[in-house]
């Protein structure tokens, strides 16, 4: 026998035998698990190894040249808070009452579509999360059969509006009568965005019902995008909007989209009950300033009178600090509930949940506010 023969069958025998033994766990690299990542940076790293491309690009991406996609992080590393000492921080509330919905940490799940990309069912296993957390959600679909079950579920429904008053009226009535804490009012949805992502990996939007076909599969495209698609969803909505839904139900209207002061007094001055500070996560008009830099003169033309929530790259528990210091009574978080989706279905939202919670009461016991109250009146410095 030749001597590189043998050497072959000793390696292979060497390798058989190490792997019926005990030892063979040790040789293998170590599986992940909940615990061990550490950040929602993490879970989105974890996630994507696991996602198919056209789920992750969907969720991760945003319009054209994702400028502001960025500017949504990038404003957060230029925002420093001034913090206080010689207060007594032995306890830290984080709890928060919207709209009377009450929450454990001013963080409330946004809509997102296209969750079923990540995992079927998804929007249910979602709202258990939500459940499980005490955290309030907003969703247009998915949480029939928790109400039906009886849940504590905290839910607004999401709209991005409708052709005609009587529809209006009736999508706001069909809403309360539900179970329905409120109506999220997306108003920065008028036609379907040109996302770079989706053009070049020829997603369909059909997609976001039915999940990435299996391998082998074939469908019919129900909507394939395409550059600069002309997608019409509400292009006629105005401001009146808000009364035919006020007109359908007495729940409150929360009007998501706003990025301008006078748009915020236009809100406010047609009976929105609360507006949310959002560019859509980067995904709707590319060049839309970041959420965080126009939160302070929105806030201002707020002056207090209805709620101001904001979302927009919200990674960690000091974001959520520095928004509330700098306008905002609760943020909106949309795509770090779906990293820990695709890392770990239910618990991985929980974890996500949990997570950027207890990161938001460290940093705040850090800074010296041992409320809600007490963190709007720090200080923040911005660097140009």
């Amino acid at each position: 026998m030749k001597r590189c023969d043998l050497s072959r069958r000793r390696s292979l025998a060497s390798l058989l035998t190490l792997a019926a033994s005990p030892l063979a766990p040790l040789a293998r690299a170590q599986e992940t698990t909940l615990d061990d990542l550490i950040n929602v940076h993490e879970f989105e790293d974890f996630c994507k190894k696991k996602l198919h491309k056209l789920a992750y690009d969907f969720i991760a991406g945003g319009v054209e040249d994702e400028q502001t996609l960025r500017a949504n992080r990038e404003a957060f590393a230029k925002v420093f808070v001034v913090p206080r000492f010689m207060r007594d921080v032995s306890q830290v509330d984080t709890s928060s009452t919207i709209l009377g919905v009450p929450m454990p940490a001013p963080i409330i799940i946004a809509p997102t579509g296209g969750k079923n990309l990540v995992l079927p069912d998804a929007d249910e296993i979602v709202a258990r999360a939500a459940v499980a957390t005490k955290t309030p959600l907003c969703t247009a679909t998915g949480v029939s059969k928790l109400l039906e079950e009886g849940a504590p579920l905290q839910w607004w429904s999401n709209t991005i509006g409708s052709p005609t008053r009587a529809s209006a009226v009736t999508y706001a009535r069909r809403i309360e009568d539900s179970g329905g804490k409120g109506i999220v009012l997306t108003i920065d949805n008028a036609y379907q965005s040109n996302r770079d992502r989706n053009n070049r990996n020829k997603f369909d939007y059909g997609y976001m019902q039915t999940g990435v076909p299996k391998p082998g599969e074939t469908r019919a495209p129900r909507m394939p995008a395409k550059p600069a698609m002309w997608g019409p969803h509400t292009p006629n909505m105005t401001w009146e909007y808000i009364g035919w839904l006020r007109e359908g139900s007495k729940i409150p209207v929360i009007v998501k989209g706003v990025l301008s002061p006078e748009d915020a007094a236009l809100a406010v001055q047609h009976g929105a009950h609360a507006i949310v500070v959002s560019n859509h996560g980067g995904r709707q008009l590319d060049g839309a300033p970041a959420t965080l830099t126009v939160l302070p003169e929105v806030a201002q033309a707020v002056n207090g009178r209805i709620p101001v929530l904001m979302d927009g790259g919200i990674r960690r528990g000091i974001d959520i600090v520095k928004a509330i210091a700098m306008g905002a009574d609760a943020v909106l978080i949309g795509r770090a509930p779906l990293w820990g989706l695709g890392a770990f279905g239910q618990p991985g939202v929980e974890r996500v949940l949990w997570m950027l919670g207890a990161e938001c009461k460290l940093a705040m016991a850090l800074a010296g506010a041992a409320n809600l109250a007490a963190l709007r009146k720090l200080k923040v410095k911005v660097i140009p």
